[in-house]
């Protein structure tokens, strides 16, 4: 590892940090190199040894590391610890610490629409979708919910969070004004034909935001439009949880609107 930034997890094909990074740091004139870094869960241990051998300055965290790889940390920011999974590690006086920045990545898009959200579903229970609790915690959402295909896992986090989880079965039985996927159903690759939500069950959906990226349009975002549901790209959660890691690695704050630009171009070009 001779790049004093990357990203870890497994597998990592999907990922565009890489390109959002090595652009932030060209354009701010700063040195460095940002690259992807797949690392099996069974390697983590010694990923982790390396990081602190060789100072690695800022690493992306991403499935399924972002719980797993707290035990190998001097510890943990605020935000990170009520959200329990990590995203972002960094140094602080000579600390490898951990953060979680996709809170913002959530909290941002969604602060418009934060007065008409009553009531919102999480599907998924790994490190994204505790992220998406804590954010809609932080929003004041008044009831919030998760389901997740392994019931087990959705009650533990709901027991976590102080939240409700439902069955799977039945996650489309009711009005939800937010649905919030962190599967990675729709996720290019093996998933991307797959959806966590019937195609006919978005008559009492208000909004629908995937976390999923890469497509842009998910077939979950495709049908909420054909349904005329609104809906939130995973881009916009991407992309300011990545502005967001960029600041704590080096303290500038990158152009939204330019970062934008380069992730539209980019996904575009690559069929995404």
């Amino acid at each position: 590892m001779t790049a004093p930034y990357g990203i870890i997890g497994w597998p990592l094909g999907h990922s565009k940090s890489p390109l959002l990074h090595n652009w932030g740091l060209r354009t701010s004139g700063l040195p460095g190199k940002y690259e992807a870094w797949p690392t099996e869960p069974k390697k983590l241990k010694a990923f982790m040894a390396e990081v602190r051998a060789r100072r690695i300055k800022g690493v992306s965290v991403t499935i399924p590391h972002k719980q797993a790889v707290m035990p190998y940390l001097d510890g943990v920011t605020e935000r990170a610890g009520r959200v329990g999974a990590v995203n972002t590690l960094f140094w602080a006086e000579g600390k490898l610490l951990g953060d979680n920045t996709d809170v913002a990545g959530i909290t941002v898009p969604l602060e418009p629409y934060k007065e008409s959200l009553k009531s919102a579903l999480v599907l998924g229970a790994g490190g994204a979708a505790r992220a998406a609790c804590a954010a809609l915690l932080e929003l004041g959402v008044g009831e919030i919910c998760v389901a997740n295909r392994t019931a087990a896992k959705a009650q533990a986090l709901a027991k976590d969070f102080g939240i409700t989880a439902v069955e799977w079965e039945g996650r489309a039985a009711r009005p939800w004004s937010l649905l919030i996927n962190t599967t990675p159903l729709g996720m290019k690759g093996e998933h991307q034909a797959k959806s966590p939500w019937p195609a006919d069950g978005f008559g009492a959906v208000g909004l629908v935001f995937d976390l999923v990226y890469n497509p842009v349009r998910t077939v979950l975002l495709n049908d909420a439009k054909n349904a005329g549901v609104e809906v939130l790209s995973g881009l916009q959660m991407f992309m300011q949880q990545g502005l967001a890691q960029f600041k704590i690695w080096t303290g500038v704050d990158l152009d939204e609107k330019g970062a934008r630009q380069l992730l539209m171009m980019d996904l575009l070009a690559t069929g995404g």
